[in-house]
């Protein structure tokens, strides 16, 4: 993929994530991608990622990524932003994250997201 492809890649992808769009998510994935996060420090699949995420978009509304500051690489890229959006008690919460994304054939064949474990925290609470 060139320069353009990968961005229009990272745009449709988190633009799939602030509409819920999970399909697009699971499909945006090779089928063996690895997806690690800083605060458990645990690598999830495909389908435990889209399951993360489906609860994510059920508890978290009016999602939008903030930001969104991108550096594209030979095989991937490198994304800062910050997710913002209203809980389900109406509470406005913000994540700010960094992803390293490896790509592979059009693909996320691993995502590497750093993140605050005290935002993640506040993001989860449901009422």
């Amino acid at each position: 993929m060139d320069e353009a492809a990968i961005r229009a890649f990272a745009k449709r992808f988190f633009d799939a994530i602030e509409q819920g769009d999970v399909d697009t998510v699971r499909d945006s994935y090779t089928p063996d991608v690895e997806i690690w996060h800083n605060f458990d420090d645990l690598i999830q699949t495909r389908e435990e990622n889209v399951e993360t995420l489906k609860g994510m978009v059920g508890r978290i509304s009016d999602r939008v990524y903030d930001n969104r500051r991108l550096e594209v690489f030979a095989d991937g890229f490198v994304q800062q932003h910050v997710l913002r959006g209203t809980r389900k008690d109406g509470k406005r919460v913000s994540l700010p994250a960094a992803l390293i994304v490896k790509l592979r054939d059009g693909k996320i064949a691993r995502l590497d997201e750093y993140i605050d474990s005290a935002h993640v925290a506040v993001f989860r609470q449901t009422f």
